[in-house]
């Protein structure tokens, strides 16, 4: 298995397990739709979490993939490591973080290494 599917396997397990995630705090809230505009509701941050991850990470499957079956260089490998476990700091600074409305550093640090590593992969993708 190379890195590139390992690391979009990943992606979909943090995505599924997201909105399972989410699906479990609807029964228990008995609530079928929406979450209150509370930036501390558990609710809110998981379906946050959720979208913002449904938002990047189908992309970044499709350009791991494509890397994972069309040789490049060992730098792109790292930063698919590296755009993977961004997403998951992204996930966790949208969780665990004070609040939703206050940035923290595994918030920061996820946004920033999405961009930059997705950046990096679609160049390297638009000049191979």
């Amino acid at each position: 298995m190379t890195v590139g599917i390992l690391c979009t396997a990943l992606l979909g397990l943090l995505l599924f397990g997201l909105g399972l995630y989410i699906s479990i705090l609807r029964q228990r809230a008995h609530r079928l739709i929406g979450h209150d505009s509370d930036p501390t509701d558990t609710l809110h941050r998981a379906v946050r979490a959720h979208g913002n991850t449904a938002e990047y990470a189908p992309f970044l499957g499709l350009l791991f993939l494509w890397f994972a079956a069309h040789p490049a260089p060992g730098w792109v490998s790292v930063l698919i490591v590296i755009a993977t476990i961004a997403r998951f700091l992204l996930a966790a600074g949208l969780l665990w973080g004070s609040s939703l409305d206050k940035s923290n550093a595994a918030r920061f640090l996820g946004a920033l290494l999405t961009y930059t590593c997705g950046l990096a992969l679609v160049i390297r993708l638009a000049v191979a």
